[in-house]
């Protein structure tokens, strides 16, 4: 699996768990219905990068609050949020890649994912955040 599949996965898996209170679950059931097998350091990423988002919700929607002109969390809608989150928390905790790599993979998500607007609207935002 490539690292782009990958956090296409842990997109999918931040998606859920907007929907259920028990992440524990949802990540069992996510994890066993996969068709692709996931190797050990794979799950890790995507592990590390939903609960990093987790436990960062509050500073990473700060961050999207302040770059969203006319926008803020509440008001948007859930596939774009989890994308976003993703994404900031890559940009400012996880480093993983370079940021240039996290946006590009951010809007292929949102083209795959969201509405026709929404490519824009994250890689808007994503380069605002980058260059703060």
């Amino acid at each position: 699996m490539s690292r782009r599949s990958a956090r296409k996965n842990a997109f999918t898996l931040l998606f859920q768990t907007e929907f259920h209170e028990e992440y524990e679950k949802v990540k069992e059931l996510f994890f066993s219905e996969q068709e692709e097998e996931i190797s050990e350091e794979e799950k890790a990423y995507i592990t590390d990068a939903v609960e990093g988002v987790m436990a960062h919700e509050t500073e990473i929607d700060k961050i999207i609050d302040s770059c969203a002109k006319g926008w803020n969390t509440a008001r948007m809608n859930r596939v774009d949020l989890a994308i976003l989150r993703l994404a900031v928390y890559e940009m400012e905790y996880s480093k993983a890649a370079p940021i240039g790599v996290i946006i590009n993979e951010a809007v292929e998500l949102a083209k795959k994912f969201s509405s026709d607007e929404a490519p824009g609207f994250i890689n808007g935002i994503l380069g605002k955040i980058a260059k703060r």
